[in-house]
């Protein structure tokens, strides 16, 4: 099977590449500028993908603030190029998409659903949801939403909240780290196996066209994963809460969002762990990888 996958250097799409071996057609920004329609339709007739994974993604959420237009090129804009493309080819589009479409009001205690109404904050999630309409807008569609992504320790190029934690627990006593937003941080090679399932590359066939929320099981703080990650790390540094409005970024965040993975479940689809367990695999990968020099660097 021919799986075209952009952003085939980032986090998830190396991942994708990673699991599917000589299967992937791995895109990247020398290969094919996304933002340009006719190199899009021109490659993707050239490549004669089976299926598109559409990992790429402008993901500086505070520079976007400043950046909104190369920041909707990419989230937006690209993906309609794509969702065209696919449409002459005969090809299922796999848009990759994020919990931020979500505003997640302070005191929300129960997950979203996918057919919770959107309600994103900032230039980066009001791009990552028309994205996501963009992408319906092709018949042969699959909008997975996940949340808190972070690379597998042999990943060097990854930047990931685990891997600065890390990094700065080694240099640090103490760390301030935001505990007033509840989500759920997700192990990215269980994210990938994840997509592949329901794009029907492993399984029976392809999922029912729709969106998908795919996300390690639990809920947690920023404050709470950091506490974690060190105690699973053997490092003893001091962690203090603070609130988002003490953390002053320039671009809003959800308070909650935390993503009901209910659908995914119902089809049979492959464990996606308990988010401490994730953490776990993180870490006994890490005692590997020249104990840890992969991810102090």
């Amino acid at each position: 099977m021919r799986i075209a996958v952009t952003g085939a250097y980032g986090q998830l799409g190396g991942e994708l590449c990673r699991q599917l071996g000589r299967d992937a057609l791995p895109l990247e920004i020398d290969t094919l500028d996304l933002t340009d329609g006719p190199a899009v339709m021109e490659k993707l007739g050239e490549l004669g993908p089976e299926l598109v994974v559409n990992c790429a993604a402008y993901t500086q959420v505070d520079r976007a603030q400043h950046e909104p237009e190369a920041c909707r090129a990419v989230n937006a804009t690209a993906v309609e190029h794509l969702a065209r493309a696919c449409e002459e080819v005969d090809c299922p589009l796999v848009q990759i998409s994020t919990d931020y479409v979500f505003g997640g009001a302070a005191g929300r205690e129960r997950p979203y659903r996918e057919d919770a109404p959107p309600s994103p904050q900032g230039v980066y999630a009001r791009t990552k949801l028309d994205g996501e309409r963009a992408a319906a807008r092709h018949a042969k569609h699959l909008i997975v939403r996940t949340c808190g992504l972070y690379a597998r320790p042999t990943d060097v190029r990854a930047n990931h909240f685990v891997k600065t934690m890390l990094r700065l627990g080694c240099g640090h006593d103490e760390l301030r780290v935001v505990a007033d937003q509840r989500c759920t941080p997700s192990y990215v090679p269980h994210v990938a196996r994840a997509v592949l399932y329901l794009a029907g590359v492993s399984g029976s066939g392809p999922a029912p066209w729709g969106i998908y929320h795919v996300t390690n099981r639990g809920e947690t703080t920023w404050y709470e994963f950091a506490v974690e990650i060190f105690r699973q790390a053997g490092l003893e540094v001091s962690v203090r809460p603070i609130t988002t409005a003490e953390y002053a970024a320039a671009a809003p965040r959800p308070a909650y969002s935390v993503l009901d993975t209910g659908a995914y479940h119902a089809l049979g689809g492959p464990a996606m762990p308990d988010w401490k367990a994730a953490v776990a695999e993180y870490m006994a990968q890490r005692e590997t990888t020249a104990g840890g020099e992969s991810v102090e660097r």
